[in-house]
């Protein structure tokens, strides 16, 4: 028998979701890591996350996917529940789950591309105190500390996460300083979001100790900066082995007339960041094109190239956005 700590891991009711945690500590008497059937639900107080009234405040935590953290201590991933065990209204998961046999049998595949800010006391790194560094140009995939701040950080995190099974393809610095990107893959949906909602989380675990913080939002710094995104890269099985201009063409026919629904779960604050500057198409607007990063869905060069087959990348997704929406949204668009 030996002792384990469970830190649960959920989404809030906020409109931009947060996350939320508590640790459980459990006489575990297996062999090897507990598995999800081996964490029992739990309960937390929804009044104090926007998931409950007060005089009704329970909500239920549901184990999902399970995480090993360190030798003893795994992060374990929760739907919420309501008091009577159906999903609760804040719980997007549940929503992309009722997809779950559209998009197995299409075989979806996913690249989240999630760019942040690292701050310390609510100012980028690299940023003197009441003011700006020089303009944006440099500091995109740049080295030393004139250009790049936080490296260490991010370094950590990408071997943290691929450490647990979280397929991180890449990472870089970003357009301003104290900004950086890192690219979350996975060829199944429900891993693809669940993975990049994890990592976010061990990111600001890891920022802890740095006594920084992490910034998501999609325009933490006013004037001529770049935003933040989470530019999202998707494929099914038709658009990689068939593919063809027309059926590319379909689909992004069908992502024109549904602009306005996807606009409005992409990302709160969004209109900061989609001004049609920066490389961005304006937010009142959808668009496509080849190699184009001021469009709203990128068709890269290369499926042009290739008979037209591959993926699309949606540059609408703000970085602070919810992907279990996206990833509804983008299924829903795609195989209508």
């Amino acid at each position: 028998m030996k002792k384990v700590l469970l830190e649960y891991v959920w989404l809030d009711g906020y409109r931009t979701p947060n996350l939320r945690s508590k640790v459980k500590v459990l006489d575990f008497d297996k062999k090897g890591a507990p598995e999800v059937a081996d964490c029992p639900l739990w309960n937390f107080d929804g009044s104090s996350t926007q998931q409950a009234p007060g005089n009704e405040s329970e909500c239920i935590l549901q184990p999902v996917r399970v995480y090993q953290w360190s030798e003893n201590h795994y992060f374990v991933l929760s739907e919420v529940l309501s008091n009577d065990a159906t999903p609760h209204p804040s719980n997007r998961r549940a929503d992309l789950r009722k997809l779950q046999k559209t998009f197995e049998k299409s075989e979806y595949w996913w690249g989240f591309e999630q760019e942040y800010f690292i701050t310390k006391d609510f100012v980028p790194l690299g940023f003197p105190a009441g003011g700006y560094p020089k303009p944006q140009g440099l500091y995109y995939c740049g080295v030393g500390s004139n250009q790049v701040r936080g490296r260490e950080l991010t370094e950590e995190h990408l071997y943290k996460c691929l450490e647990m099974g979280i397929e991180l393809t890449g990472t870089n610095a970003e357009v301003a300083v104290g900004q950086w990107e890192y690219q979350c893959f996975a060829p199944d949906t429900l891993k693809a979001c669940d993975d990049l909602w994890m990592s976010r989380y061990i990111l600001y675990r890891m920022a802890e100790e740095y006594g920084v913080d992490i910034n998501i939002e999609p325009k933490p710094v006013n004037g001529d900066w770049n935003g933040s995104g989470c530019h999202t890269n998707f494929s099914n099985k038709k658009m990689r082995d068939e593919g063809g201009e027309a059926y590319f063409n379909k689909v992004l026919q069908n992502f024109s007339g549904r602009h306005a629904l996807h606009i409005d779960a992409y990302g709160e604050k969004n209109d900061q960041r989609l001004t049609g500057l920066h490389e961005t198409q304006h937010i009142s607007k959808f668009s496509w094109g080849v190699g184009d990063r001021g469009a709203s869905i990128r068709v890269p060069n290369a499926v042009a190239k290739g008979d037209w087959k591959g993926y699309l990348e949606d540059r609408r997704p703000a970085s602070n956005c919810d992907p279990y929406r996206v990833a509804t949204l983008i299924v829903e668009a795609t195989e209508q």
